[in-house]
């Protein structure tokens, strides 16, 4: 069944909806949350996944032709699926203003996503109780040196000790029960998620980190979100995607940039087309 509309949901006054937060209908929170383990999906799948950020690039991917594969998504890209039939996978937010900033996609991505990963009290603050599965975000401890030097804490990933310095934050996650590092993009967090959750093949789509390009679903009328993305791209996200790279890329897991104008360079994260990736897939 087609999910609803913006009509559908809010009538004529869409483009209001998605602009004014106060024009977006307030939904209760009428039944306890419950919060999945995130056990409960450790490598319960295979093969391609899509990760959909909001990189302008985002724009050109069509995304009901690649509607068989699942797709995690992230803050205001849960936009792409407006009037689609298609659910995401997993919606994934870590700024806890993005319910407030947005609410109305904010809301949308809660009524239609498959599963949502949140910050606990962020989902408990919101007043929205997800129609699916609701698992709670929590960031990772980088290991001790001494549990380094002895290889314990596999599944968080981290320079060796001797040459971790100045890059305490920089890791990569295998298992989401253990946290995830924060990267200053909700992209890198969607990274770690499909590793944990098992897929062999990510696809980047809007994965561009232009600030001055904007978000695909903003305008000059809309309430748009602050973007650190100049300030941190050389100290936090450019080194994680760099460790990310040579320490968990390899034949088991595979990652790939669909956009042309990534700011991602292809010597970390290979660039292909929407045709190479039908192959990939």
């Amino acid at each position: 069944m087609k999910q609803m509309s913006l009509k559908d949901q809010y009538g004529e006054n869409t483009e209001q909806a998605l602009h004014d937060p106060e024009s977006v209908p307030t939904h209760s929170n009428q039944r306890e949350l419950t919060v999945h383990d995130f056990d409960s999906c450790r490598n319960i799948e295979s093969g391609a996944v899509f990760i959909l950020a909001s990189g302008l690039s985002a724009k050109s991917f069509p995304i009901e032709k690649f509607a068989h594969v699942p797709m995690i998504t992230m803050n205001g890209a849960i936009s792409m699926f407006l009037n689609t039939d298609v659910k995401p996978y997993f919606y994934v937010c870590s700024d806890r203003s993005f319910s407030e900033q947005q609410p109305y996609l904010f809301n949308y991505a809660m009524t239609v996503s498959q599963r949502v990963a949140l910050w606990e009290d962020n989902a408990r603050t919101s007043g929205i109780c997800p129609s699916g599965q609701l698992y709670a975000l929590s960031k990772a401890k980088k290991p001790s040196w001494l549990h380094s030097v002895l290889g314990r804490h596999t599944p968080l990933v981290t320079h060796p000790p001797l040459r971790a310095y100045g890059k305490g934050k920089i890791g990569f996650s295998k298992d989401m029960r253990e946290g995830f590092f924060d990267a200053r993009t909700v992209a890198y967090l969607a990274i770690q998620l499909a590793f944990h959750i098992g897929f062999s093949k990510v696809f980047l789509v809007g994965v561009d980190l232009k600030e001055n390009s904007g978000r695909f679903y903003e305008n000059h009328d809309s309430i748009n979100s602050p973007c650190g993305l100049d300030q941190h791209y050389h100290t936090r996200i450019l080194p994680s995607l760099e460790l990310m790279s040579q320490k968990i890329i390899g034949d088991d897991f595979r990652v790939y940039n669909l956009s042309d104008c990534s700011r991602i360079p292809e010597s970390v994260i290979p660039r292909v087309t929407l045709a190479q990736a039908e192959t990939l897939i």
